[in-house]
């Protein structure tokens, strides 16, 4: 039976910004929130440049407008990301192994800590809690393939 393959690969450039807090936890924390955070911003400012193109017409509301999302979203995903981070990596010192259920424990919690932060109640704090479990474990298991 005949069999065909394809083979590739897609590289891009790696910008990596080191900010050395002294402690390990601090700098995964900050690193997950600039990382995250400036994807964040980013994806704001594509769909904000979209709105503008689409409607034709760019003023000074629209700039400003966009810059407060970009921030508020930056913000916002970036202390979601530097939580988790800081989570998985507390649950790999406190267990002393390395393995997925460090992220499922650390997505827990940071679903937890997150829908409390915005006053969520409790069904709700339940709920984020399993679906930051559930997507952290996801990524994990998905980085596993490749």
């Amino acid at each position: 039976m005949p069999r065909s393959s394809f083979a590739g690969s897609l590289s891009t450039p790696k910008v990596d910004v080191v900010i050395d807090t002294g402690n390990p936890f601090f700098n995964l924390t900050v690193d997950g929130f600039l990382k995250i955070g400036t994807v964040a911003a980013t994806r704001v400012a594509a769909e904000e440049t979209y709105h503008i193109v689409k409607s034709g017409s760019l003023k000074h509301q629209n700039f400003e407008h966009s810059l407060k999302k970009m921030c508020k979203e930056g913000a916002y995903w970036g202390t979601v990301a530097g939580v988790y981070v800081g989570m998985e990596y507390g649950m790999e010192r406190i267990r002393g192994t390395r393995d997925w259920k460090n992220a499922m424990l650390g997505g827990v919690l940071t679903g937890a800590i997150i829908s409390v932060a915005s006053k969520g109640k409790g069904d709700k704090i339940v709920t984020d809690a399993i679906t930051g479990g559930a997507i952290a474990t996801a990524a994990e298991f998905l980085n596993y393939l490749t």
